[in-house]
């Protein structure tokens, strides 16, 4: 037994034909089907060929850098921060003349081992009155393997600076520098704390 056809009922058909009017065909196939002129923009492809170099098979591109990072320079990041404390004092510690009070090696630990840690001696520190304190961090190991990610070089040594800048030790720390070479260089921070109130 064959179904009788069913018609639309008039909100079926209205809303039948605002899909008609907002419908694009479909080109068709081994036909030239007429050009319809449409409201759409064309998309422009992602890919022009003035953005791509001109290169000769059989050469292999040179390396861009020979060294990478995935964080900015800590050189530039210490070199743009304000200076929040004395002028002459910190270009004495920036030298290396003033002596740290206490020092903190977090060299060979892990990021969940080193920042409790860290944590903890700097809040004991200015408890304590101290003024000037080492972290070292170490440099870190080379250890990229050439991989499509590149592996940041020295964990410890880019999230210490991070860590500075979070609570609890913001409100404790006056002003943070790479240490001299006297002192570890740039695998060291100087952390000068603000007077114990």
């Amino acid at each position: 037994m064959r179904r009788r056809k069913r018609s639309l009922n008039p909100e079926e058909q209205e809303l039948w034909s605002r899909v008609t009017e907002t419908a694009i065909p479909m080109p068709m196939r081994g036909k030239s089907a007429p050009k319809e002129k449409t409201s759409r923009k064309a998309v422009p492809d992602p890919i022009s060929p003035r953005s791509i170099k001109s290169f000769k098979l059989g050469v292999k591109a040179a390396p861009k850098h020979a060294k990478h990072s995935l964080a900015p320079s800590l050189d530039d990041h210490f070199v743009k921060a304000p200076l929040a404390m004395d002028k002459k004092a910190f270009t004495r510690l920036k030298q290396g003349k003033l002596s740290p009070e206490a020092r903190l090696d977090l060299h060979g630990m892990t990021l969940e081992q080193a920042h409790p840690r860290l944590n903890r001696f700097i809040l004991d520190a200015h408890a304590q009155g101290k003024r000037l304190v080492l972290v070292i961090t170490g440099k870190g190991k080379s250890r990229d393997e050439g991989g499509p990610i590149p592996t940041r070089l020295g964990v410890l040594r880019h999230q210490v600076p991070q860590w500075f800048q979070q609570h609890p030790l913001r409100p404790h720390i006056l002003q943070v520098t790479q240490a001299s070479q006297k002192h570890g260089g740039s695998g060291a921070y100087y952390v000068y704390l603000r007077r114990a109130r």
